[in-house]
């Protein structure tokens, strides 16, 4: 029952190893719950105070979690459930459950990789964490972060743009905005993956917090891509929490002068993987996820890239020409050639908005934004890239035309 689950996490003597060490004496938290004295004093490592905690049976904290997690939308995933991720389970101190908002992709058949950086980035840390991520999703890989300042942050930008899966794991209860600044990243974050926490609602950012947090970041991921790092920081936290865990982790160079990339160049030095390319990275994971992976711009199944727009003949000369109604794209009163695209090429947002999209009327951001229920800055990603690769065309006023058709459609 998820009432004692609550209640077993929320014992305040009790860390994570002590529950975990419970639940396998135990089996459940509900079992620990009607645990008799005797029985507990039973249990390795378990102390007297701990065990008068226990024999307390108050659940009104539970009851209070409980509520708030049906107010804010959160849902909670216990060790036990099939949901919860076996690549995480797997590791030495998994949590034992956690509160989640959002989708959580399948975690087990995707290959994920963390993108952590300092909080204190450079312009040249920044670049490279939006970028990697970018291309990270645009291959096919969920980016993990941590959503903190800097690093994290850029790295769930760019994967937000690239229209891929962002799982976001925080230091603090979801409700809890922390940088605050990141509130529009929070909501984009759990509309395209999903917010995790081991702390429930209410709980404030604290600094013990994050490099346990770490360990939830590399458990979730096949790789960990560590973008800058000082020689003492929590990211480099991380990168040794992946190594103990059998992780891959991968470093990007950096100028051999500077402090945020003297973390970075000791890994490598120690034999970490260069991570300048996104694709250099996943390229390892290809045979575990044929179908997930792929790079960027192709796909598995069509491996063709998609061609470039076709170049509209010259129009013919005419005497007298009638001018475009009001809401009619410029250009000659012919159809446009379109570009035929299968949907394997395309995100699910790409595919919807090239359904509401015409061809020959232009539809203002705001009427996409309203038709599709997609929020603002994923429409924008979208649109960005779908008008890179030719299959939309941008007229004055940021409106939009589409260029393609689904090749099945």
């Amino acid at each position: 029952m998820l009432r004692y689950w609550l209640w077993l996490t929320s014992l305040s003597r009790l860390n994570n190893q002590i529950r975990l060490v419970l639940l396998h004496r135990f089996a459940t938290p509900e079992e620990v719950f009607l645990a008799g004295e005797e029985e507990l004093r039973q249990v390795e490592g378990l102390s007297g105070e701990q065990i008068a905690e226990i024999l307390l049976h108050d659940l009104s904290e539970a009851d209070r979690i409980l509520d708030d997690c049906q107010r804010l939308n959160q849902r909670v995933l216990t060790i036990q459930d099939a949901e919860y991720p076996n690549r995480l389970r797997n590791i030495y101190d998994p949590p034992c459950l956690l509160y989640v908002k959002g989708r959580l992709p399948v975690v087990d058949e995707e290959a994920a990789v963390a993108v952590v950086g300092t909080r204190k980035s450079t312009p040249y840390g920044i670049s490279c964490a939006g970028r990697l991520a970018f291309d990270l999703a645009s291959c096919g890989a969920p980016v993990v972060t941590g959503l903190a300042r800097g690093g994290d942050t850029a790295a769930a930008v760019g994967a937000l743009r690239a229209g891929g899966t962002v799982i976001g794991v925080t230091g603090n209860g979801l409700d809890y905005i922390y940088p605050p600044e990141n509130q529009r990243l929070y909501e984009d974050v759990a509309a395209a993956g999903a917010l995790l926490s081991e702390y429930p609602p209410g709980t404030e950012p604290n600094p013990r917090h994050f490099p346990v947090r770490n360990r939830i970041l590399s458990g979730l991921s096949v790789a960990v891509l560590v973008v800058e790092a000082p020689v003492r920081s929590g990211t480099l936290i991380t990168a040794r929490l992946a190594l103990e865990q059998g992780r891959d982790v991968f470093a990007v160079p950096g100028p051999i002068d500077a402090p945020s990339s003297a973390g970075c160049l000791e890994l490598l030095e120690e034999g970490a993987g260069v991570g300048a390319k996104a694709w250099h990275i996943l390229r390892e994971y290809e045979a575990r996820f044929p179908d997930k992976l792929h790079p960027a711009g192709r796909s598995r199944r069509s491996p063709d890239p998609i061609p470039a727009r076709p170049k509209p003949a010259p129009a013919p000369v005419k005497t007298r020409e009638k001018p475009p109604a009001p809401e009619e794209a410029p250009g000659t009163g012919e159809e446009p050639a379109l570009i035929k695209v299968t949907a394997e090429r395309l995100t699910d947002d790409q595919i919807a908005l090239l359904g509401i999209l015409e061809v020959r009327t232009p539809k203002q951001i705001d009427d996409l934004i309203q038709q599709s229920g997609i929020p603002t800055r994923r429409v924008l990603s979208a649109l960005t890239v779908m008008e890179i690769d030719g299959l939309v065309r941008q007229h004055s006023g940021k409106r939009y035309t589409r260029m393609a058709v689904l090749a099945d459609a």
